[in-house]
């Protein structure tokens, strides 16, 4: 970086392409520099990947063949859309218990866009990266997503 500090861009590129696993601190520091956004912006498809923390979703996704998420409406998202055996796309209603909704939330003390899950009390985070890309921060009750006290870290790039 030539004695210049690392832009967030530059930030994320290298703990995109880094293979883990990623200290949470890196990741909570990164989120703390990205900019919120609204709601109603990020809706359409979303290609999603895990940022490997050791966290136990990550394996869970991995079984499920998580593709992505899909915001079809404020009111309509689907958390988890996966790869069915023969490469269709399917929202795996059975795993996310149910569908969601788009709400602005706040989250450590900043208002952002977060996918509020209707079966189990879940709320993904989002903040922007770029024009195509947000950084996502999935949050709950202690046993359900926090894992010794650690949240599960993603990426999802607009398709």
């Amino acid at each position: 970086m030539s004695g210049r500090t690392a832009s967030v861009g530059e930030r994320w590129r290298a703990l995109r392409a880094a293979q883990g696993p990623h200290d949470p601190a890196d990741l909570d520091a990164l989120w703390a520099d990205l900019d919120v956004v609204d709601a109603a912006s990020v809706l359409g498809p979303w290609r999603g990947f895990a940022f490997p923390t050791g966290h136990p979703i990550e394996k869970v996704l991995a079984t499920s063949r998580w593709h992505g998420k899909r915001f079809d409406a404020l009111d309509d998202a689907k958390p988890l859309i996966c790869r069915a055996g023969d490469g269709s796309l399917y929202s795996d209603t059975e795993a996310g218990r149910g569908g969601a909704s788009l709400w602005n939330v706040q989250f450590r003390g900043e208002v952002t866009a977060t996918m509020v899950y209707d079966g189990m009390a879940v709320l993904d985070h989002f903040k922007r990266v770029d024009d195509t890309t947000l950084m996502g921060v999935m949050n709950g009750k202690p046993g359900l997503v926090l894992a010794a006290g650690r949240h599960f870290y993603f990426g999802l790039e607009r398709e």
